[in-house]
């Protein structure tokens, strides 16, 4: 089982904060700095140049940024050796619901196990918010299909029939 890590800069409410829940129930372990972040993790960044894939089932560990995009060092974050975007998928979270590419952080880290090949863990992950099951459900066909890609190209090409 892949090891799950999220960064979390405080900048949330902590009562509605998914990886706090994540982290309580045993799924993930919260990191505070950046600087001590694995530099050999699988970071789930939107501005990388290449989606995950089924290919990237060698990671040793995935970590989401669960923080203010507006005060992130994108800098830091570009020097990382491993970096992934998720391809295109709808959020079911109640701020974003029905919004492209607004995940929530559980969100991000379970669409990425299941195209990494494990449905069972991205389920669990999302039962720990009640409405987690229904990004499943609005993200069935695509998920199904990055998890069926051979690469990021093809991901890709499979994303274009959902832009």
């Amino acid at each position: 089982m892949i090891p799950l890590y999220a960064y979390r800069d405080n900048s949330c409410d902590p009562r509605k904060c998914t990886v706090k829940k994540l982290e309580r129930d045993g799924f993930l372990k919260i990191i505070p700095g950046l600087n001590r972040v694995h530099k050999n993790t699988l970071l789930l960044d939107p501005t990388a140049e290449q989606a995950l894939s089924p290919a990237d089932r060698f990671v040793r560990s995935i970590t989401v940024l669960d923080c203010s995009w507006v005060v992130l060092d994108t800098g830091q974050v570009a020097s990382w050796r491993v970096r992934r975007a998720l391809p295109f998928l709808m959020a079911a979270n109640p701020v974003n619901f029905g919004k492209p590419c607004k995940l929530s952080s559980v969100e991000a880290l379970a669409a990425a196990v299941y195209i990494l090949g494990d449905r069972e863990r991205a389920r669990e992950l999302l039962s720990k918010v009640n409405w987690g099951i229904r990004f499943l459900e609005v993200n069935a066909e695509p998920l199904e299909l990055y998890s069926s890609a051979r690469d990021s190209t093809e991901v890709v090409k499979i994303q274009s029939d959902y832009l």
